[in-house]
């Protein structure tokens, strides 16, 4: 295992971004850089060799300063949305910014998790990040510090550990927003990609992305991955549901949820062969087929547009502060929050 360092890029005010290599025998290698603890560059051999980056982002920090479509982010300290941008909270409104129509997307587009600078420490295997919030930041209550712990082994597979404590009861729901393409970053749409997740249900939207509370059965629908099927098969389908989001972009319930790491998501890309797959702890998984990617100029002067890579994050339900019957993502004095997601690479 090799872990190397470079400087990626300076902020405005001067201070040095780095970028961690993490290299295994088998020639994957993982970049993370300090910057977002954003996930940069994901290169993966493929059936004749040839190793190919399948994370979308860019190849120069200035524009991960804006992100809209959040390529790699570390989202936090929660994502997906809230509705109504507030929640009650031990009898107190909790009040988060108001950036997505009326709701709140992943906390703050501007000043979360994703914007901070972290501090790196490199590890034999990988690289550990850190970083604090202070209580009402954000609008959140509690001092927070949050650590992610990047590994990789010689078994093609790529450890996030998220870990974070708070002082005071709190809303801590992270995940990471890397898009996905088998084919590589550039390489068109993920229409063609496989996709098998293991969730018989999924959690009902309506206008705004925001959970009804209804948990549906996926049997007989477009949402039902159960068994293995193309993305793009029912992805411009008539179902009212993929219509709202223009795609998928739902949390499924994944089944026999025990709070222990299982398989929750396979994806794989036949043309290409490569194919990996996603294992949690946690109870839901955002599938979102990047139905609003901009058009824009990315890595090595690719240019991107929608569908051009498949987002599967791990994470507790969207909105659950206000769907008490969701699986709790509240943390404190007395709940550490300790999650990890494993990405297993094969070809």
């Amino acid at each position: 295992m090799a872990v190397a360092k470079r400087v990626f890029g300076k902020m405005p005010e001067g201070q040095e971004i780095e970028l961690f290599s993490i290299t295994n025998k088998n020639g994957i290698c993982v970049e993370i850089m300090t910057y977002g603890a954003n996930l940069v560059n994901l290169i993966v051999p493929g059936k004749n060799g040839e190793k190919t980056d399948i994370n979308l982002g860019y190849d120069r920090l200035e524009p991960y300063m804006a992100n809209t479509d959040n390529f790699g982010a570390t989202i936090g300290p929660n994502c997906n949305r809230i509705g109504g941008a507030s929640f009650m909270l031990d009898g107190e409104k909790i009040q988060l910014a108001v950036n997505d129509g009326e709701n709140n997307l992943h906390t703050d587009l501007s000043a979360g998790l994703s914007k901070k600078v972290w501090v790196a420490e490199a590890l034999e295997n990988g690289v550990a990040m850190t970083t604090e919030s202070t209580d009402g930041e954000l609008g959140l209550p509690g001092n927070r510090k949050f650590r992610i712990t990047y590994t990789l082994s010689d078994e093609n597979e790529l450890k996030l550990h998220y870990e974070a404590v708070s002082d005071k009861n709190t809303l801590i729901n992270m995940t990471n927003h890397a898009y996905f393409n088998l084919k590589g970053h550039d390489q068109g749409t993920i229409h063609d990609h496989i996709l098998w997740v293991h969730a018989s249900r999924f959690t009902e939207l309506k206008k705004g992305g925001i959970p009804t509370g209804k948990i549906l059965p996926v049997s007989g629908s477009a949402f039902d991955f159960t068994k293995e099927k193309p993305i793009g098969q029912d992805v411009d389908g008539n179902c009212p549901q993929v219509g709202l989001t223009g795609g998928y972009d739902h949390n499924f319930v994944l089944d026999d949820y025990d709070g222990s790491i299982q398989l929750a998501a396979r994806l794989s890309c036949p043309e290409a062969g490569r194919s990996m797959e996603i294992y949690t702890d946690l109870p839901g998984i955002q599938v979102y087929t990047g139905n609003f990617i901009g058009k824009q100029t990315a890595k090595a002067g690719a240019a991107y547009d929608r569908r051009m890579g498949v987002a599967l994050e791990t994470q507790f339900f969207p909105d659950a502060p206000n769907h008490p019957e969701f699986p709790s993502d509240i943390f404190g004095p007395d709940r550490k929050y300790d999650y990890t997601t494993i990405y297993k690479f094969y070809w």
